[in-house]
């Protein structure tokens, strides 16, 4: 772990803040001290913590009583612990500390290291580690928001990704901080996006009567009083509600920016108001009315898809926002504070994000190979019935590979090659499919390929008989290409030839996948 650009020396896999720690911090280089980052606390999944590893113990405390689903409390040894979970993420603790969460080390196997060895060590995390696992995050998740909008459509669970600039700068060697990334884009993306303004009525009980007068209220409301009117009027106004949604996520992200002098950008938002308690407690109401105002209003493509991309991801984020209390109470604020007021907290799935990771790029993989190749992304199909032919049991494997005809493909006036939309998409080209590839993708080390579990082994044999494909794969992550596909020979029981091969029975794969080049490692399986 690493606080206050200081490096602290491990206890228990975690640094502590003891006056020993201190003083060896100073031994620090200035490389080092650079490539950190002031009030950034980084852990990895999996780690421990304890209050001993906070410079502030009420953050300790607030992340305890919050009761994150990140995190996992038990006590040991007469302390209490949190357990981070299979998360990365920020959290911006009340000190003003930001809690940055990394993906576990994965060792780089090789051969002279034992499989006890080449699980991933949380103990010894060093400055290049963070920069290392930084990287191949921020390359992870810019990957998938660049290409959400080919496959947008396709991928699930992708909503929590595709919200940010489809045209970012190519990140920096020394990758920053993932709440500096995270404020980095959302600002690149304001700052092609001005609020805009529309007409609303505006309905006041003043002295002058301007624009068209109310007389159900006038007569209810100013019987007493007939010097003054109440008039409905068309008001040019900038409160529009996706202003306003836009608004309060830059509100949200406010601690992170609070170190550089604002922007233009940031300065034109401030005459906006951001949404009220009640309005947050609606989101999801609130941003599909934002979607359809911001739909009529006569902008131009560009600034349409600008507009509609920042209020996409300023709903994201501010859904995130909404998990600041976990099902836990802070009970050193009043009830009537805690429940309104934002936390920046920002968690994602790692299972999840690794899986459509790696989805995209194998997918993209068997694209340059033959155009023919098509992918399905977590298709569910029925794979038990019972005698009455209702579904029992279904089954939904990460990624499926099939081939479709030459004679759907076709080739546009500038001579690319791209299949037709919807053919072969259709009822009966579904019934029809060969597929060749069955991939099912997991964020879990595996320090040798006998220590894939029965339960995955399982799930593959499943999947080569639901699909009867060519070959069924398990991709895994691994950090460099020293690890190579392994192929799993299946025993045929109740043989008496040892040797003899099972009929119609698919190769089973390990396949490692290379995080720090986001590609398969080796050539591709063969048949």
């Amino acid at each position: 772990m690493f606080i206050n650009s200081v490096a602290y020396a491990p206890t228990n896999g975690i640094a502590n803040n003891s006056s020993t720690n201190n003083n060896s911090a100073s031994n620090v280089n200035s490389t080092t001290m650079k490539a950190l980052d002031t009030n950034i606390m980084t852990v990895f999944e999996h780690q421990r913590l304890t209050v001993h590893d906070f410079l502030q113990a009420s953050d300790f405390q607030w992340l305890m009583a919050q009761e994150f689903a990140v995190f996992t409390i038990k006590r040991k040894q007469g302390q209490w612990q949190l357990k981070v979970g299979h998360y990365i993420g920020i959290v911006l603790l009340p000190s003003g500390m930001t809690l940055e969460i990394l993906p576990k080390m994965i060792a780089s196997a090789s051969t002279s290291r034992t499989p006890q060895q080449q699980s991933f060590e949380p103990h010894h995390n060093s400055a290049s580690d963070i920069r290392q696992a930084r990287q191949w995050v921020q390359n992870m998740l810019s990957d998938l928001i660049n290409t959400s909008n080919q496959y947008h459509s396709k991928l699930p669970n992708t909503k929590n990704l595709g919200q940010f600039n489809a045209q970012v700068t190519p990140l920096p060697l020394s990758a920053p901080s993932l709440s500096d990334w995270l404020a980095h884009h959302f600002l690149q993306r304001l700052a092609h996006y001005q609020p805009t303004q529309h007409y609303q009525a505006q309905v006041d009980n003043q002295a002058t009567l301007q624009g068209r007068l109310l007389i159900k209220e006038q007569l209810r409301r100013n019987s007493v009083q007939p010097h003054k009117f109440v008039c409905e009027r068309s008001v040019l106004s900038q409160d529009m509600l996706s202003n306003r949604v836009i608004k309060s996520a830059l509100v949200w992200l406010a601690p992170l920016l609070q170190t550089a002098m604002p922007p233009k950008s940031i300065q034109l938002w401030q005459s906006v108001h951001a949404l009220n308690y009640h309005e947050r407690q609606q989101l999801e109401s609130v941003y599909q009315q934002a979607k359809r105002q911001l739909a009529l209003q006569p902008l131009s493509q560009l600034q349409a898809n600008a507009a509609q991309q920042l209020l996409d991801l300023a709903y994201w984020l501010l859904q995130q926002s909404n998990i600041e209390t976990g099902s836990g109470l802070d009970t050193n604020l009043p009830s009537n504070q805690s429940s309104s007021r934002p936390r920046l907290c920002l968690l994602i799935d790692m299972n999840q994000v690794f899986e459509q990771w790696a989805s995209l790029r194998i997918a993209s993989i068997f694209e340059q190979l033959n155009l023919n190749y098509q992918a399905l992304y977590q298709a569910q199909s029925v794979w038990l019935n019972d005698a009455e032919g209702q579904a029992c049991l279904s089954i939904r494997p990460d990624l499926l590979i099939y081939q479709i005809p030459d004679n759907d493909i076709h080739e546009d006036k500038s001579g690319r090659k791209t299949p037709y939309k919807n053919r072969h998409g259709t009822a009966s080209a579904k019934k029809t499919r060969n597929y060749s590839h069955v991939i099912d993708i997991k964020w879990k080390h595996l320090s040798h390929s006998g220590a894939i579990s029965a339960s995955d082994a399982y799930q593959l044999t499943s999947y080569a008989q639901a699909y009867q494909a060519e070959q069924v794969w398990l991709v895994y992550p691994v950090q460099g290409n020293i690890r190579q596909p392994v192929a799993l020979r299946q025993q045929v029981q109740g043989s008496s030839d040892r040797d003899s091969k099972p009929s119609n029975v698919a190769k089973l794969w390990l396949v490692p996948f290379d995080v720090l080049s986001g590609t398969l490692n080796g050539k591709l399986p063969q048949e």
